[in-house]
């Protein structure tokens, strides 16, 4: 059965480079972040539904990708950062949103940690709010009792713990 992993947590924490290094380490496919694909495109500023388009992409890119996985599928984002997002930048989220949070389950979230420094890009809004982000990922990770690891470091020692957490962790089952 296949493992679904998100690679989760604010923004510029590397989460992009991760879900991609862990997918070449382990010979598996990745679903690179559709947000960015979707604002670039756009003309003008997002609103709360272009985020709901965006999370259905996301889904529908994951859905497509999991059919080539064999074990794992690395993730890069998933639907709490959709939710976070809308939380922060409209003080709600979508039910949509919301239900597929509940029901979509990972096996296992890596959560990033904010220890890199903040890479600066046009999509990018919050470079002063990484922390503050990083524990409402942590608070909602915890209160949702999902499985998640922490990952810090740089380069190959940030590589090397995800992947730790994921071949260490016992709580990582295969979605059904």
């Amino acid at each position: 059965m296949l493992k679904r992993i998100s690679v989760t947590g604010p923004e510029s924490t590397g989460k992009s480079w991760l879900a991609e290094n862990l997918a070449n380490r382990f010979n598996e496919p990745w679903v690179p972040e559709y947000s960015r694909t979707f604002l670039e495109n756009l003309k003008e500023p997002y609103t709360f539904e272009n985020v709901l388009l965006i999370a259905k992409g996301q889904f529908k890119a994951e859905e497509t990708l999991a059919k080539k996985a064999k074990e794992y599928l690395f993730c890069d984002t998933d639907f709490l950062v959709t939710h976070i997002w809308c939380m922060v930048k409209f003080g709600k989220s979508h039910a949509w949103i919301e239900y597929m949070l509940e029901t979509h389950r990972y096996s296992h979230y890596l959560l990033c940690s904010p220890d890199l420094p903040w890479q600066a890009d046009p999509l990018r809004e919050h470079p002063h709010m990484r922390k503050e982000l990083f524990e409402m990922y942590k608070t909602e990770l915890e209160n949702r009792n999902f499985s998640f690891s922490i990952v810090s470091g740089e380069g190959e020692e940030r590589l090397q713990d995800a992947i730790d957490s994921i071949v260490n962790s016992e709580s990582i089952k295969p979605n059904p």
